[in-house]
């Protein structure tokens, strides 16, 4: 199993920012999904799943502001993040189960 992500970067408040996992050596199109997020000193924290048939959850911190989805043709897991905040600076991890990516970093701030 091998999970990649890319798109993270430095954006202001109100910015825009979409993420990718490219994701091998799983059947991706069955598998639950997941990012989470790991701010400065804290612990992880869950962002959202996206189930095999394309159903989604979010937390209540970024719920109506997120989107997660993916392309099972192109074995690739996005995160559309629209209106940032500051508080969303963190690494972002893409999630299977037990593994996760090596992160992408992002930082929100004027």
């Amino acid at each position: 199993v091998q999970l990649v992500e890319s798109g993270g970067g430095l954006v202001q408040p109100g910015g825009s920012l979409r993420l990718s996992c490219a994701a091998s050596g799983f059947t991706f199109s069955s598998a639950a999904m997941n990012w989470v997020r790991q701010a400065p000193g804290k612990g992880d924290e869950w962002v959202s799943t996206i189930w095999f048939d394309g159903g989604t959850i979010y937390a209540d911190a970024v719920r109506g502001r997120f989107t997660i989805s993916r392309d099972n043709a192109k074995n690739t897991l996005y995160l559309q993040m629209n209106n940032l905040k500051s508080e969303d600076t963190a690494v972002y991890y893409c999630v299977k189960g037990t593994i996760r990516g090596q992160g992408t970093q992002v930082t929100v701030s004027a």
